[in-house]
């Protein structure tokens, strides 16, 4: 099947016409079937206006439009609870995927691709409702991200990851987590966010810096808020906010480790967690103005989405189906 003509070729093609040459010419010039190319002239050559490259183009992004977008632009019904599910952050993967697996009543017999949804928002009508700003990024191309290598620091009986148990990998069991700290520019104050491998359970808080004992107090409060069979293991990075973990092993009984130096892609959940909290608190965020409730309203907006590797469920579901609270 033969790809679709660009936009260079038809301005070869406008070239060769106004030097009169024959549509078989073109065809052999682009290796392009004739038939290709009298359908491309005919489709774009007016009674009046010859054929532009430019006016071609136009009209083929405008078929292309229509085409990947007619779906959910033909479907209201579907086409509304597509963008309340956006709405609420919910990416199209996590809303197709919910559509699947556990779809409302009165769309049991609909389906479609996550694709379908991101056309629909930056190509289709959904351009002109401004739903971009839900996505998790919330821009059209996604930039590479620089990893912030941790400061050098002295954390005594560290024990790094690969001495960590297999199950904590394979995600046979609750209780394993992962730690970091996210910082805000020219800020003293912190986040320190926990994430919980298997159920994908966040925990948020603001911090008064990003010293150890600021964090050890977040993961204490954490503690304190859920079941202790929710615990067996910690996993940091090697950023000095670590330094607590000899506390916490010893008064909670929560083994800890430690990733490599310059791999904190080793807790690479936690790490993808903090990507999903950036949508709602970006780097230029004055912290201070944030208050318990806003972040815990964020936490659970996050706590509150479905997951694909969760079966479409949410955190908060297999929490409450698998521990009982």
């Amino acid at each position: 099947m033969q790809q679709r003509i660009t936009y260079y070729e038809r301005q070869i093609i406008e070239v060769f016409l106004r030097r009169s040459k024959s549509l078989r010419a073109i065809a052999r010039h682009l290796n392009r079937d004739h038939r290709v190319i009298a359908r491309e002239v005919e489709r774009n050559t007016g009674d009046y206006l010859p054929y532009t490259a430019a006016s071609a183009q136009r009209i083929a992004d405008r078929h292309e439009r229509l085409r990947t977008s007619k779906k959910l632009e033909k479907d209201p019904i579907l086409k509304e609870y597509i963008v309340g599910q956006l709405s609420q952050d919910h990416s199209p993967e996590q809303i197709t995927g919910r559509l699947k697996k556990h779809p409302p009543l009165y769309l049991a017999d609909k389906a479609l691709c996550h694709e379908t949804i991101y056309q629909y928002i930056y190509q289709g009508e959904g351009q002109y409702e401004y739903l971009y700003p839900h996505l998790r990024r919330g821009r059209p191309r996604r930039r590479k991200q620089k990893a912030r290598k941790p400061r050098k620091t002295s954390i005594p009986e560290r024990i790094f990851i690969h001495e960590r148990p297999r199950e904590v990998i394979k995600k046979k069991r609750f209780g394993h987590w992962e730690s970091d700290t996210m910082l805000c520019q020219g800020q003293l104050e912190a986040l320190s966010t926990q994430y919980e491998r298997k159920t994908q359970l966040l925990r948020l808080h603001k911090t008064k810096d990003r010293s150890a004992p600021a964090t050890e107090w977040a993961i204490r409060d954490i503690i304190a808020s859920l079941p202790q069979d929710l615990f067996r293991t910690m996993t940091f990075d090697n950023g000095g906010e670590g330094a607590c973990h000899v506390k916490i092993r010893n008064d909670c009984g929560i083994q800890t480790y430690f990733c490599d130096a310059y791999a904190a892609w080793q807790k690479g959940g936690v790490e993808n967690m903090n990507g999903l909290v950036r949508q709602y608190i970006p780097k230029n965020t004055n912290l201070s103005q944030l208050t318990d409730q806003d972040l815990y309203a964020i936490q659970e907006r996050l706590n509150n989405r479905p997951r694909k590797s969760l079966n479409y469920l949410t955190p908060n579901q297999v929490i409450a189906s698998g521990v009982g609270h």
